[in-house]
C-alpha cells in the first residue's frame, strides 16, 4: 500500500511538473515567435515602405504603445532621456540650477534655486534667454534649450538675457545641482514647527531629520508635517522619515509581487528623533506613492492625526532593469501593503485592460483593516484623512488671471520698482498697489466664463430643443443677461483672493521657492485646521482611538 501511494505521488509530481514545463515552454515559444515577428516587420518596412522610415523612432512608438496597455508607471527609458531619468530619481544633475519655462516666442527664468549658479550670477525671474553659448534659443523648445543648459559640473556656460528693455550677459560655471526635498519649514506659533516635504529623492530623510532637530532646538512642542502635491520617489526614504517618530524595529511597509525577490518587509533601524511629538500630517488628492507610505504608517500606528483630503492612491511598486545599449525599463515589479494589512491602490489596471476603462476599486468591495488602537480603515482606494477639509476653490477670474500671466507679469514690474519688500508670512500688497494692478489691466484680454455661465449655457442650449422654446425664450435670454459677469465687478468681489495670489507672486521675486511656500501659509485652511486640532489635546487623543469611529 504503502509502495502504491509513494508511486501515485510520484505519479502526481511528474504531471504537474510536465505540465507546468510544457506552460513555461509554451509560453517561452510564443514569446521569442512575436519578438522575431516584431523584428522582420520593422526591417521590411524599413526596406519596402514607399517612404523613408526612422526605425529607431518607429521601434519606440511600438514599445511604448505596449506599454502603454499595463499601467502608466511601466515605462520605456532610451538612452539618450537616461540623464533626466537619473534626475527625477535622485534630485541631482549638472547645470545653472533654474527652472525655465515656455513663453510667449521664447523661453525665461521662472525660478532659480536658491545658492546655485543662476540664482548666485544674479539671473532674475522672468529673463528672457536668447543666447546659450553661441546657439540662439529664441525659437527653441524648452527641453532643447535645458539640455543645452546641463552639462558637465564646473564646465563654463554663456548666457545672453533680455530682461525689461536691456539685454545682459552672464558667464556661469555649471554646478552639481541637489534639489532640495524641504524647500521650507519654520514655526507657525512659537510652539508648532512646519515642514514642507515636497520630494522623495536622495538625502529627502536627512532633510526632514536636519529640520526637525533644528526645530525642536528653537522650542517647538508640536509639529504640522505637510506631505501636500508630494508624488513620492524613494521607497527607502520614506522608510527613514517614518523613522524618525516610530520606535525601531517595527513594520513600516511591505512589498509583495510575483517574483520571491521583489518581496520584501521595511522595518525601521534607528532610534526615533522624537515617538511622541503631537503631529499632524497633511495630504490631499496629489499626495501619492511613497507620501503615501509615510502618511499611512503614522496613521496605522496612531502616531499622527491625518488632515486634508483623500491620497492619490498608488500603491505599485517600480523597479528599473538595464537593458541593452544601455537604455532601460521601469516597471511594476509588486504592490505596497502598510503595517495595518491594507494596500493603497486605487486603481485596478488588470480589468481595466479588459473593460477598456479606469477601473476603481468599489466601496462594496474595500476590506476593513484596523489601526493598532483599533480604528477602522480600509484599503484600496488610498488614504483617507482623519480630518477632511474642502479643497479651496478659485474663481474663475483668478485662474484666468493667473493663466494669461498678468499676475506674473505685475509681480515682475512690481519687484523692478521696489528695492525691498517685508518678510514673507507678513507681505501683503497695499489696496494702492491693488488698484495700480485694476488700471494695469486695462486694455489687456482676461475674459472668462463663470460656473454660473457654463450651467446657464447648458440651460439654454436644452430648452431650444424644446417644442414649447418660444414660449419660454424670453425668461431665459432675461436670466441670460442676469448671470452675465462683469469683470470689473469681479475684480471688486473677489479683490481678497486675487491680492492673494498676487502677493505670493511677488514674494517669488524676493524670496524664491522658500518665500512662496512661506507666503502660501497666510490663510492656508488645512494649516488652520491642523493648527486647531494640535491645540486641543483632547481632540488629538479622540480621534487616534477607536472610540472616535
Amino acid at each position: 500500500m504503502k509502495n502504491r501511494l509513494l508511486v501515485f505521488v510520484g505519479a502526481t509530481l511528474l504531471v504537474t511538473g510536465f505540465f507546468a514545463f510544457k506552460e513555461k515552454n509554451d509560453k517561452l515559444f510564443a514569446l521569442a515567435k512575436n519578438i522575431d515577428i516584431f523584428a522582420t516587420l520593422v526591417r521590411e518596412l524599413d526596406s519596402y515602405y514607399v517612404d523613408d522610415v526612422d526605425p529607431d523612432e518607429l521601434v519606440t512608438i511600438g514599445i511604448n504603445a505596449m506599454l502603454e496597455e499595463l499601467d502608466p508607471y511601466t515605462e520605456y527609458i532610451p538612452e539618450e532621456e537616461s540623464a533626466d531619468f537619473r534626475m527625477l530619481t535622485t534630485g541631482e544633475y549638472a547645470g545653472i540650477g533654474a527652472l525655465i519655462g515656455g513663453r510667449g516666442e521664447g523661453n525665461i527664468i521662472i525660478m532659480p534655486y536658491t545658492g546655485f549658479p543662476a540664482q548666485n550670477s544674479g539671473l532674475k525671474i522672468a529673463d528672457q534667454l536668447l543666447l546659450v553659448d553661441t546657439v540662439d534659443v529664441t525659437k527653441k523648445s524648452t527641453s532643447d534649450v535645458s539640455d543645452l543648459l546641463k552639462g558637465p559640473a564646473n564646465t563654463p556656460v554663456y548666457l545672453k538675457v533680455k530682461r525689461d528693455q536691456d539685454t545682459l550677459e552672464f558667464n556661469l560655471m555649471r554646478k552639481k545641482i541637489f534639489l532640495k526635498n524641504v524647500p521650507y519649514y519654520g514655526k507657525l506659533d512659537d510652539k508648532t514647527g512646519y515642514i514642507k516635504l515636497s520630494d522623495f529623492t536622495t538625502n529627502a530623510s536627512n532633510e526632514v531629520r536636519n529640520a526637525l532637530v533644528d526645530l525642536k532646538s528653537q522650542g517647538i512642542e508640536k509639529l504640522v508635517f505637510d506631505l501636500r502635491d508630494n508624488p513620492g520617489g524613494l521607497v527607502n526614504e520614506a522608510i527613514e522619515i517614518v523613522n524618525l517618530f516610530i520606535p525601531k524595529g517595527k513594520e513600516v511597509v511591505k512589498t509583495i509581487g510575483k517574483l520571491e525577490n521583489v518581496n520584501f518587509t521595511y522595518k525601521t533601524t534607528k532610534t526615533p528623533v522624537d515617538k511622541d511629538i503631537p503631529m499632524v500630517v497633511l495630504i490631499n488628492e496629489r499626495s501619492a506613492s511613497a507620501s503615501e507610505i509615510v502618511a499611512g504608517s503614522l496613521q496605522d500606528y496612531d502616531r499622527a492625526v491625518l488632515i486634508g483630503r483623500k491620497s492619490f492612491g498608488k500603491g505599485l511598486v517600480q523597479t528599473t532593469i538595464p537593458l541593452t545599449y544601455n537604455a532601460q525599463m521601469k516597471v511594476t515589479t509588486a504592490k505596497y501593503y502598510i503595517p495595518s494589512g491594507r494596500c493603497i491602490q486605487a486603481i485596478d489596471y488588470a480589468q481595466s485592460r479588459e473593460n477598456g476603462e479606469i477601473v476603481s476599486v468599489p466601496d462594496s468591495l474595500r476590506k476593513e483593516f484596523k489601526t493598532s488602537n483599533g480604528r477602522i480603515v480600509l484599503d484600496g482606494a488610498g488614504i483617507e484623512p482623519d480630518e477632511e477639509v474642502e479643497s479651496k476653490r478659485y474663481a474663475p477670474i483668478t485662474y484666468s488671471l493667473v493663466a494669461r500671466n498678468h499676475v506674473f507679469d505685475f509681480a515682475t514690474e512690481y519687484f523692478y520698482r521696489h528695492p525691498s519688500i517685508s518678510d514673507p508670512r507678513s507681505f501683503k500688497i497695499s489696496n494702492q498697489d491693488y488698484d495700480e494692478f485694476v488700471a494695469w489691466l486695462d486694455g489687456k484680454e482676461y475674459d472668462y466664463t463663470t460656473y454660473l455661465e457654463k450651467s446657464m449655457d447648458e440651460l439654454k442650449e436644452n430648452a431650444e430643443k424644446a417644442p414649447y422654446y418660444d414660449e419660454i425664450k424670453d425668461q431665459i435670454e432675461a436670466l441670460e443677461k442676469r448671470v452675465h459677469h462683469s469683470k470689473e465687478q469681479d475684480l471688486v468681489t473677489y479683490a481678497d483672493e486675487v491680492r492673494k495670489v498676487i502677493s505670493e507672486e511677488i514674494v517669488s521675486r524676493y524670496y524664491f521657492q522658500e518665500g512662496m511656500v512661506e507666503a502660501s501659509l497666510n490663510d492656508d485652511s488645512d494649516v488652520k485646521a491642523a493648527v486647531e486640532v494640535l491645540n486641543a489635546p483632547s481632540k488629538v487623543t479622540q480621534i487616534l482611538t477607536a472610540s472616535s469611529k
